[in-house]
């Protein structure tokens, strides 16, 4: 009995630790990429949403909206890996970029920095944002941008992009979305709002399969053409049909020409060539004559 306890006991724990075993593989590598399904609070964030100043390099479709600051890698690595993904799948993504606030005195953003979110903010101009993502954070000095700091209106409009994104997290947060960037938002087919902390690129797939994104943009490889011989027509492509055979050049009969091209035209002939015709007979023959015969003339 006591041995059977042990061993009862020992099964237990085993299949415990593969049960949590399980459990963690599967949280670890596939339900934490996973977005969340917003069931609280969807107004007040839809409301967020439509009031800040986003930017989109159009496209149309769906709106799907990136938050991020400058310097996160991830935020500006999805940007430039998924934009084509999503503007194919008929998805137009919307940029809200912010500034982030100082941490215990210490400014977490640059002067240059505030500037041009103050501008973008105000102005929502695409081609300002582009050229801001493709300089270096240390080469961009928001050359001909009205400095933020020192102007209580561009100031204001900084640190409103701060309370968006204070505002927006806590909403998230009571719906059971982590804090994390690029934090994208977006709504289904069925209308449902969904939210990802996609600091993982490994998240990336979930999005573009709930939006219907294409994985793949390459275009496909044309087939090799096909080896015809000289003369021979090309083969008909039908569809659910095999392709005729090419059985190449039909040999002569009796040493004849070989044909080329049954719907060639005939060359004509040249007009100083002689014509041959064929030799006639120099000495007429001569008609039969009858004979007698029994009772019956033949000729």
């Amino acid at each position: 009995m006591r041995r059977f306890l042990i061993w009862s006991a020992l099964a237990v724990v085993i299949g415990l630790a593969i049960a949590g075993t399980g459990y963690w593989a599967y949280w670890n590598f596939y339900a934490r990429f996973q977005p969340v399904t917003v069931t609280r609070n969807q107004a007040d964030i839809q409301r967020l949403l439509d009031e800040a100043s986003w930017l989109s390099g159009g496209g149309g479709g769906e709106p799907l909206y990136v938050i991020g600051y400058r310097d996160s890698a991830s935020f500006q690595r999805y940007q430039r890996e998924e934009a084509d993904r999503l503007r194919a799948g008929g998805v137009e993504m919307r940029v809200i970029a912010f500034a982030r606030p100082d941490r215990e005195g210490a400014p977490q953003s640059t002067p240059s920095e505030r500037s041009t979110i103050a501008e973008l903010w105000l102005s929502r101009d695409w081609s300002l944002y582009e050229r801001w993502m493709a300089t270096p954070a240390r080469s961009w000095t928001a050359a001909g941008i009205p400095d933020a700091d020192g102007n209580l209106a561009r100031t204001a409009v900084v640190e409103a992009s701060h309370q968006f994104t204070i505002r927006l997290n806590d909403l998230l947060r009571d719906a059971g979305v982590p804090t994390g960037y690029p934090l994208v938002i977006w709504r289904d087919r069925e209308g449902f709002l969904k939210a990802c902390a996609c600091a993982d690129r490994r998240s990336w797939v979930f999005v573009r399969d709930d939006v219907g994104a294409p994985d793949d943009l390459s275009t496909p490889t044309p087939p090799d053409p096909v080896d015809l011989a000289p003369g021979a027509p090309p083969p008909v492509a039908t569809e659910g049909a095999l392709p005729y055979p090419n059985l190449g050049p039909i040999p002569p009969l009796d040493g004849g020409a070989v044909p080329t091209d049954p719907t060639a035209t005939p060359s004509p002939e040249r007009p100083g060539a002689p014509r041959t015709e064929p030799a006639r007979p120099t000495t007429p023959q001569a008609p039969p004559q009858p004979s007698q015969q029994e009772d019956t003339t033949f000729f």
